[in-house]
C-alpha cells in the first residue's frame, strides 16, 4: 500500500444529505409562498404573481446549489503543476538549539561514558573546514579532565561556563570514582584562551583536580577506534604491547621487571592476576613472567583506564608468542644473499651459537662486561617486553647479526652486533636504518647507542644516518644520540646493498 493518492479519489466526497436538507427547505419555502398566494390569489393578478415567485424560488435554489458545488472543488483541487505523482514531503522545521539549551557542545556529539556514535563526522567537522587537517582558524584543541560531584546538575553547570567561554565540546568521557566523577573532554577553544584562564573558570563551577594538556588532530579519533587499533597491533606483532600501553595512557613511564634477574635470583616481583592500581602507579601481571610496571606521577589513573590496560594485557597473554611474518632478501655487493626478519626467544640457541663464533673484541664491544656474561643477555634482549629484534641470516640459515630496539623507559636504545666473518658488509648499517625507522614509526623521539670510542663501526654507522647526533664520553664509554624528531634521512641516500626484494613465504 502506498501514499499515492490520485487527485479523483482525494475530491472530497458531495454528501446526500445536504441535498435532502436543500429540498426540504425547498417545499418549505413551497408551503409558504402557497399561503401566501393563496392569501393574494383573490387579487387581479394572484395567478401571475404566483409563477413568478416559485420561478425565483427554484432559480435561487439552483443558484446555491452550484455556487456550493463550486467552492467544494476548488478547495480540494490539486496545485498548478501537479502531475498526479507522489508529493514532495518537506520535513517540519527544527528549531537551532541555544546555547542556553545545549551549552558548549554545538558541534560535539552527545557523551554518555564514550565518544558519541558520530564521532568520525564530528571529528571531521572538529578539524577545520579549510584543509580537515586541524583545528578550524583561530581555535585550538585541547584535552581537559576534572572531577566534578556526582550530583545532579554538576555537569550541566562546568558545560555552561565552557559556552560563556565559547568553547566546543568534542568528546567527553566519564570514569566514576567512590567520591566524584573524572570528566575527561576534548575541547575546541578561542586561540587566546590560555590554560590557567580555562583550571580557573572551571573551578568555579566546582571542578577540581582540574588538568589540561594541547591537543592535536590524533586525539580527534574516538576512543573505541583507538582502544581497537591498538588491540589489532598488539594482536600482530607481541612487541607492541608496551607501546600500545603508552598510547592508551598517554605520557607514561613503562618498565618491565622480570621475575628472574640475569644472574637467575627471583626478584621478588610479581604482580597478583587481577593486577593493582595505586593512583599513578599501576601493576599488571606480565604473560612472559614479572610485572610490568606503569607510572604517570602528573595524572592518577583511573578505573576505567585500568580496566583498559588489563584487557590489553590478557589479549597479548592469550595469544601467546608471535612476529610479523615478513622477511626480506638482500643481495650484498659481492653477491651473497641474506635475510632480514624479526626475532624472538624462540631464536635464543641460533643466537647463542653465533655468541660462540664471535671473538672476545667482538663480544666486548657490544655487553662492555665480562665476555663469559654475554649469554646472559640474551634471553632478555630478545624478548618481545624489552623491544623489538631483527636478525639477519644466511642462505643456509645461520645467524650472523643481530640488531635491538631496546625501550628504556622514556628513551629508546639501539644496539647491534654483526659476525666477525661478516663485518665491514654493510649489514650493521642496514640494521641500524631498519631499528631507527622502528623508532620513528614508534613515535620516539630520539634514539641513543651506548659504545666505545674504539668502536668505528658503531660511530661511522651512526653518522650514516644524516640526522643530528650529540656525543657524551665517560670513562671511555661513548654515548651518541640521535634526534629524529620529524626529520627524515635524504631521500637520495644509497643503501649499502645493491637489491632488496622480500622473501617468499
Amino acid at each position: 500500500m502506498t501514499d499515492v493518492t490520485s487527485s479523483k479519489s482525494a475530491r472530497h466526497p458531495h454528501h446526500w444529505r445536504h441535498d435532502l436538507i436543500e429540498l426540504a427547505a425547498l417545499f418549505t419555502a413551497v408551503v409558504v409562498a402557497d399561503t401566501i398566494a393563496k392569501t393574494i390569489a383573490k387579487g387581479p393578478e394572484g395567478p401571475y404573481l404566483l409563477v413568478f415567485s416559485a420561478i425565483a424560488l427554484v432559480a435561487t435554489a439552483a443558484f446555491h446549489t452550484w455556487w456550493a458545488r463550486r467552492r467544494s472543488h476548488a478547495s480540494h483541487a490539486p496545485p498548478a503543476g501537479d502531475t498526479g505523482g507522489r508529493p514532495a514531503v518537506v520535513p517540519a522545521a527544527r528549531p537551532e538549539p541555544t546555547a542556553a539549551k545545549r551549552p558548549a557542545a554545538a558541534k560535539g556529539p552527545a557523551a554518555d561514558g564514550e565518544s558519541g556514535a558520530d564521532g568520525e563526522s564530528e571529528a571531521a567537522d572538529a578539524s577545520g573546514a579549510d584543509d580537515g587537517s586541524g583545528p578550524a582558524a583561530g581555535t585550538s584543541l585541547w584535552r581537559m579532565r576534572t572531577t566534578v560531584a556526582d550530583t545532579p546538575g554538576s555537569l550541566a553547570a562546568l558545560c555552561t561556563v565552557l559556552a560563556h567561554l565559547d568553547v566546543d565540546i568534542l568528546t567527553l568521557q566519564t570514569h566514576p570514582l567512590a567520591d566524584g566523577t573524572v570528566d575527561e573532554f576534548l575541547l575546541r577553544a578561542p586561540a587566546g584562551l590560555s590554560a590557567r584562564t580555562l583550571a580557573h573558570e572551571v573551578a568555579a563551577a566546582g571542578g577540581r583536580d582540574t588538568w589540561t594538556e594541547r591537543a592535536d588532530a590524533h586525539d580527534l579519533v574516538d576512543t573505541p577506534t583507538r582502544v581497537l587499533g591498538l588491540a589489532t597491533r598488539t594482536a600482530l606483532d607481541a612487541a607492541e604491547l608496551p607501546l600500545a600501553l603508552r598510547q592508551l595512557l598517554g605520557r607514561c613511564t613503562l618498565h618491565s621487571v622480570p621475575a628472574v634477574s640475569i644472574t637467575g635470583r627471583p626478584t621478588g616481583e610479581q604482580a597478583p592476576v587481577e593486577g593493582v592500581l595505586e593512583e599513578t602507579v599501576m601493576r599488571l601481571r606480565d604473560p612472559h613472567g614479572g610485572t610490568l610496571v606503569v607510572e604517570r606521577p602528573y595524572l592518577p589513573f583511573t578505573p576505567t583506564e585500568f580496566a583498559r590496560a588489563r584487557a590489553l594485557v590478557e589479549l597479548d597473554a592469550r595469544l601467546g608468542p608471535r612476529l610479523p611474518r615478513g622477511r626480506d632478501v638482500l643481495t650484498l655487493p659481492e653477491g651473497n644473499e641474506i635475510t632480514v626478519r624479526r626475532a624472538d626467544q624462540r631464536d635464543l640457541a641460533a643466537a647463542r651459537a653465533m655468541h660462540d663464533r664471535c671473538s672476545a673484541r667482538t663480544l666486548g664491544l657490544r655487553y662492555h662486561g665480562p665476555v663469559g656474561d654475554a649469554d646472559r643477555y640474551l634471553d632478555h634482549l630478545l624478548s618481545p617486553r624489552f623491544g623489538r629484534t631483527l636478525a639477519v641470516q644466511t642462505a643456509s640459515g645461520r645467524l650472523v647479526a643481530l640488531g635491538h630496539l631496546l625501550w628504556d623507559g622514556d628513551e629508546t636504545e639501539v644496539a647491534l652486533m654483526v659476525e666477525d666473518d661478516w663485518q665491514r658488509r654493510g649489514i650493521g648499517s642496514e640494521l641500524l636504518g631498519r631499528l631507527v625507522a622502528m623508532a620513528e614509526e614508534a613515535g620516539c623521539d630520539s634514539v641513543y647507542a651506548v659504545t666505545q670510542s674504539s668502536n668505528t663501526g658503531m660511530v661511522a654507522a651512526m653518522r650514516a644516518l644524516h640526522l643530528p647526533l650529540d656525543y657524551q664520553i665517560e670513562e671511555g664509554t661513548l654515548v651518541i644520540t640521535a634526534r629524529l624528531a620529524s626529520e627524515r634521512r635524504p631521500a637520495g641516500r644509497t643503501r649499502p646493498h645493491e637489491e632488496s626484494r622480500p622473501a617468499e613465504r
